[in-house]
């Protein structure tokens, strides 16, 4: 099996939440549009200004999806 890779798209400041609940649904759009297999999105709410957006890629289709998406950070996903 291949690693799993969470690319993350860090927002801050007062409306963080909500920009990255909003992000998260960008990034299903762009799932459904490339037709890919990935299945696992979300956000998270680190604290009042600070906020991601994720998703978890295999090794397969990282380079792709950084290219395309240019997300701030990476790191291995681990369930």
């Amino acid at each position: 099996m291949s690693r799993q890779i969470k690319l993350i798209w860090d927002f801050r400041g007062e409306a963080s939440s909500k920009t990255a609940e909003h992000h998260e649904l960008h990034l299903k759009e762009y799932i459904l549009r490339e037709k890919l297999a990935i299945h696992i999105t979300g956000f998270q709410i680190k604290n009042d200004l600070h906020a991601i957006a994720f998703m978890v890629v295999t090794d397969e289709n990282m380079i792709q999806v950084r290219d395309a998406l240019k997300p701030h950070r990476g790191e291995l996903y681990v369930e």
